[in-house]
C-alpha cells in the first residue's frame, strides 16, 4: 500500500509570523489556492482514489480545491491532524492548529465524511500534543484503518509536523524539522 502524504497549501497563518500563528482556523492564502489548483496536474486524482484529510480549514480547502472535479472517496480523520514535531512536553496547541468542529466541517465540506469510529476526544484535541509512545500507538491504528480501505494508494492531506512524525514512525529513520516538506510538497511511503 502506498501512503502519499501531501502538505497543505499556504495558509494565512504563515504570512505574518509569529503573530499570524494566533489566527483561529486560518484559510488558504491567495497563493495557497493557486498551489492547491496546481495539485490537479502534479498529482491527478481519479474516482478510484481515496483522499484522507486533517480536520483543519486549510487542509480541507486544499483537498477540496484539488479534488473539485473528481468524485473520489473523501474522508476526514483526526489522526492526521496537526502535530508538533519534535514533540515537547510543555507545548501548547496554537490557535492556528485548532480543529474544526464536526458541525462546521459537515456544513462547509459536505462531500467529506468524518471517520466515526474514534474517541470523541480526538475530534477536539487531535494528536498535536501526544507523547511519542501515544502517537506511535495511534499511528498503528491509522495505518490499520488505511489497510481496511483496501486500496493500493491513499492520499493524505495534512501538516508538516504530522507528515514528519509518520515518516519517522514508518521509516524508522530519525528526522528533524529540516525534513519538513514545503507547501503542497509530498512524500510517498510504501507499507507492506
Amino acid at each position: 500500500m502506498e501512503l502519499i502524504f501531501i502538505r497543505h497549501a499556504q495558509g494565512e497563518h504563515t504570512l505574518n509570523l509569529p503573530e499570524s500563528l494566533h489566527l483561529t482556523n486560518p484559510s488558504l492564502s491567495i497563493q495557497g489556492r493557486i498551489q492547491a489548483q496546481k495539485l490537479r496536474s502534479t498529482l491527478p486524482l481519479t474516482s478510484e482514489d481515496v483522499l484522507i484529510v486533517s480536520p483543519t480549514l486549510r487542509t480541507l480547502q486544499t483537498a477540496s480545491i484539488w479534488s473539485d472535479t473528481v468524485d473520489c472517496d473523501k474522508l476526514v480523520h483526526p489522526l492526521v491532524s496537526p502535530r508538533i514535531f519534535p514533540p515537547r512536553l510543555a507545548a501548547k496547541t496554537l490557535s492556528c492548529d485548532e480543529l474544526l468542529d464536526l458541525e462546521r466541517l459537515q456544513i462547509e465540506f459536505p462531500t467529506f465524511v468524518p471517520e466515526p469510529n474514534l474517541a470523541s476526544s480526538l475530534w477536539s484535541t487531535g494528536i498535536n500534543l501526544l507523547a511519542e509512545i501515544e502517537f506511535n500507538l495511534l499511528a498503528e491504528e491509522f495505518i490499520d484503518f488505511c489497510w481496511s480501505l483496501q486500496r493500493d494508494r491513499i492520499y493524505i492531506v495534512t501538516h508538516d509536523g504530522t507528515i514528519t512524525s509518520y515518516r519517522q514512525k514508518i521509516s524508522g529513520q530519525q528526522l528533524t524539522r529540516e525534513d519538513f516538506l514545503q507547501e503542497t510538497g509530498w512524500v510517498q511511503l510504501v507499507i507492506e
